[in-house]
């Protein structure tokens, strides 16, 4: 009964216990044993433990044998590497067991394998020296201070170096660093609070390292008994880490001094980060940015947006970088351009993850090259009118010229009376038109002298209906329509002469060259365009004009494309040179036997 009662208690014992005879062989055990060591078999009663455990370590075995003499063992654990190279810890306490007449009968053995807690040990110790994480330790009660191997390391310290609190302390780089790790220490002590910081120590050899310092107090009764944690060196991270925020420090001076925006695309989860910068460039407010990519869509130009959105595809594709230009509405339809440059970056198998990079303001740029270009415009149109002018001025006075000096001789020749006044009537003729050449020139030079100067803000409006009043005999003998669709409100920077003479000019060849067909009709109209211009259309139901005959020399001086008693081909003329003197320009389209349509472009005031 006793036997039974044994073997029942060793069964159900939480611990993995075997009975051995001094064969080694199983007389009674655990069901932790077998689930341990006796790979799953419900009993071993009678097996050897060499045949059941063929791997048993040479060393354990000469144990058994020494126990079995009457020795105790035990070890809290050791490490075995078995034949086929796996790596075993195990943990036990044997010690013999008597017969009633006190021979050895045999071993008593609790063994636990301990392998999964020594190699997670190995593995934080390997990884507190490779991360240079040691500890310490200091005894309130004796004010002795414990080192780890790696806290003496960091410290270059020698390895009997034994240190006490006010040393340890002492380390620390004097000044605000020692000042602050004392009060740590002082408020751990007292108040019970844990520390968390990153300071500066001197080492035994005069470096100055960073470190990561955290601690915390054991208190019994209110009263600190120990303070212990952890001491890493991260002098190297550290170092990085301040260099980087120097570096970063420069670059958003830089960057906000230059208003260049910088952001961040994380492309496997379409979020997207905007600094400060691009908010002002995109002029929304923070809040209302969704940080996704369609968010930036949505604020780009509809005109550009198709071909930004292609090439942030193509820079994610690895066709090219993203490096554009392109125009964003702001939230109050102000449009300003853009210039972005980016990078991306991808992992290791070449996946794009990121994409970084900047964006500027080039609006300015953009407007200054745009006058640039039309004032080279403007300078070469009227250098070309200038060489016209010149040409129009050796052709045109040289043949009056001409004219007048035959017309003379033949008037000093001449006896007959009656022949004599057909000359003088052929010479008062010739000066009329010499006359009239040579106010036509002066009108020219006029337009081009000091033009800039004299303009001013000109209600739009006003100024139609005032050419309206000066035609009203002339449209109503005409029975000409006019429909104007114009803002009283808007105004043009305009020579006021200037804006009367085109109006005056186009009412008039409209009237002129209206088509005997139809009653002519008359249309104005103006609106705002994008780029801060005010367009004027002026369109006629009239003759139209031939433009792929004549649209070259339309703008020609003395060009003239009907045949009509007062045409001269100067109008068209002067009032291009009026428009590009103020800076504006005029366009046309036309079709013969439908009308012609012009478009003037003013700056706005």
């Amino acid at each position: 009964m006793k036997t039974l009662t044994t073997n029942f208690l060793i069964k159900d014992s939480p611990m993995a216990v075997a009975i051995f005879d001094t064969q080694m062989c199983f007389i009674s055990h655990s069901d932790i044993w077998s689930i341990k060591f006796g790979q799953g078999r419900q009993t071993l009663q009678g097996k050897s433990l060499y045949d059941i455990a063929p791997n048993t370590p040479k060393t354990l075995r000469q144990i058994h044998v020494d126990c079995l003499a009457g020795a105790s063992n035990s070890n809290n654990g050791q490490k075995f590497i078995h034949p086929d190279g796996t790596v075993q810890w195990l943990k036990w306490k044997m010690k013999p067991w008597r017969d009633e007449e006190d021979r050895i009968g045999g071993l008593i053995m609790v063994q636990e394998d301990i392998t999964e807690e020594k190699l997670k040990e190995e593995l934080l110790l390997k990884a507190k020296s490779v991360a240079r994480i040691g500890g310490w330790e200091v005894d309130m009660t004796s004010n002795k201070v414990y080192w780890t191997q790696i806290t003496r390391e960091i410290h270059e310290v020698p390895e009997d170096y034994e240190p006490n609190l006010e040393e340890g302390i002492n380390f620390y780089k004097e000044g605000w660093h020692r000042n602050e790790i004392t009060r740590l220490v002082t408020e751990a002590m007292t108040q019970g609070t844990p520390w968390d910081t990153e300071l500066i120590i001197i080492t035994a050899t005069g470096r100055e390292v960073w470190v990561r310092a955290k601690g915390e107090a054991e208190t019994i009764n209110g009263k600190c008994v120990r303070i212990y944690g952890t001491f890493q060196d991260i002098d190297e991270k550290k170092r990085m880490q301040l260099e980087y925020q120097t570096v970063s420090d420069r670059l958003a001076i830089a960057t906000h001094a230059a208003k260049i925006g910088i952001w961040d695309y994380d492309i496997v989860h379409n979020n997207l980060v905007w600094d400060d910068n691009m908010y002002k460039l995109y002029g929304i407010k923070p809040s209302d940015f969704g940080g996704v990519v369609e968010a930036w869509e949505a604020a780009v130009h509809p005109d550009d947006k198709e071909r930004s959105q292609k090439g942030v595809e193509m820079a994610i594709a690895g066709v090219q970088e993203f490096n554009a230009e392109f125009r964003v509405i702001w939230p109050n339809g102000e449009i300003r351009y853009i210039k972005a440059e980016s990078t991306v970056r991808r992992d290791t198998n070449g996946n794009p993850v990121r994409m970084v990079g900047a964006n500027w303001d080039i609006t300015e740029d953009k407007r200054a090259e745009k006058k640039l270009k039309n004032l080279l415009d403007i300078t070469s149109e009227q250098n070309n009118s200038l060489l016209n002018f010149a040409h129009i001025v050796s052709h045109n006075l040289r043949s009056h010229s001409s004219n007048l000096s035959m017309l003379s001789g033949f008037l000093s020749q001449e006896e007959d009376e009656n022949e004599r006044k057909n000359l003088l009537d052929m010479l008062g003729n010739a000066t009329e038109s010499l006359n009239e050449t040579v106010l036509h020139l002066n009108e020219v030079v006029q337009v081009k002298t000091g033009a800039i100067d004299k303009m001013k803000s000109v209600n739009l409006l006003d100024t139609i209906s005032g050419v309206q009043k000066n035609l009203a005999l002339l449209l109503k003998e005409k029975e000409v329509t006019v429909k104007v669709k114009v803002a009283k409100e808007m105004t043009v920077n305009a020579i006021p002469a200037y804006l009367d003479s085109i109006l005056l000019n186009l009412f008039t060849n409209s009237i002129k060259y209206s088509s005997p067909k139809r009653p002519p009709v008359i249309s104005v109209k103006a609106e705002n365009e994008e780029d801060g211009k005010l367009v004027v259309t002026f369109s006629d139901n009239g003759l139209g004009i031939d433009l792929e005959r004549h649209g070259k020399k339309l703008f020609g001086m003395y060009k003239t494309f009907h045949k009509h008693k007062d045409a001269k081909g100067i109008g068209l003329f002067i009032t291009k040179n009026q428009m590009e003197a103020m800076n504006g320009q005029i366009e046309v389209t036309s079709a013969v036997g439908v009308g012609t349509n012009f478009r003037l472009y003013f700056q706005q005031t």
